[in-house]
């Protein structure tokens, strides 16, 4: 029980400075970079949606007729389109005919155990 105890003692501090490490390099990272201008202010509602509609629709005119303005429009790996999308354009979206799919955009993580 002691060398377990002395183990997590010394992983604790080690993972600390790592999570640190990894916090402050991207932000370093970011003030470095020059922003992209920004074409449209999104309001505090709107969040950041990927919609994927049949084959034989236009993701760019889907978008527009609910006032939304793509991000992005895919066409490779899915047919669809990314736009910050106010809730009441994402309900419109989910009855559209020829919309399959309208997933909030999101961060994923993952954190494994070694065995």
């Amino acid at each position: 029980m002691r060398i377990l105890m002395s183990r997590a003692g010394r992983a604790l501090p080690a993972a600390v400075a790592v999570l640190a490490a990894v916090t402050v390099l991207p932000a370093a990272a970011a003030t470095a970079a020059t922003a992209a201008p920004v074409s449209r202010v999104a309001t505090a509602d709107e969040a950041p949606y990927i919609v994927t509609v049949h084959k034989d629709v236009d993701p760019a005119r889907v978008a527009g007729m609910v006032g939304a303005s793509p991000d992005y429009v895919y066409s490779t790996a899915l047919h669809g389109f990314s736009a910050r999308l106010s809730p009441g354009q994402v309900m419109a979206l989910r009855v559209m005919p020829g919309v399959e799919s309208v997933h909030e955009d999101g961060g994923v993580s993952s954190f494994g155990t070694a065995d």
